[in-house]
């Protein structure tokens, strides 16, 4: 398949609309997450139906990344930030300092052209904005081409944690945010 050509101004990134179609953000995630669960994993990502995507997406602040394509706008990426969840997070997620995202997802198709990097700078921002000073996630310890991914941009290994709904281990990355985003600026 050849490289979809689009241009960066092409792709808007946006909050979760209540008109948003949540079997679209369902199957885009399940091909995002099928390499997991070709290697045997159960990321929750991967498997999860609708109604559990519903409420995922608006447990925290869902955004999307749309292509208009054909006068339509088609939901190429997802990012949750500061899901809030029943289950108990891990130690590091419960700092006051610490913010995290979730639910990362952009088409396969599509990876590698900029969506992502774009989806991960919105939450960056928005976490800035809330006051926190690290951004972290949860990420399956077997997908080492996930964790390189995130070390090319600048997360680091913080502790393990295991969920109740996968069946493997998750590794805690975090990444210090720009300190100087969190400052008040001179003469304001």
């Amino acid at each position: 398949m050849s490289t979809p050509r689009f241009q960066p101004t092409d792709v808007q990134i946006r909050l979760l609309l209540p008109t948003d179609p949540v079997p679209e953000i369902t199957g885009l995630l399940h091909r995002a997450y099928a390499q997991q669960v070709a290697m045997g994993l159960r990321p929750l990502a991967g498997r999860q139906d609708d109604e559990t995507t519903r409420r995922r997406c608006t447990s925290g602040e869902c955004y999307l990344a749309t292509l208009r394509s054909d006068d339509v706008d088609k939901i190429v990426g997802t990012i949750l930030f500061h899901e809030v969840e029943a289950d108990q997070g891990p130690p590091w997620f419960q700092n006051r300092f610490v913010d995290s995202f979730s639910q990362f997802a952009v088409d396969p198709d599509l990876q590698g052209l900029g969506i992502g990097k774009s989806l991960l700078t919105t939450v960056e921002a928005r976490a800035k904005e809330c006051g926190a000073t690290e951004l972290a996630l949860s990420m399956a310890e077997p997908d080492i081409e996930l964790r390189k991914f995130y070390e090319k941009r600048g997360y680091r290994y913080i502790e393990k944690w295991k969920w109740p709904y996968t069946n493997y281990t998750s590794l805690i990355l975090s990444k210090t945010l720009d300190a100087a985003a969190n400052q008040p600026r001179a003469g304001v």
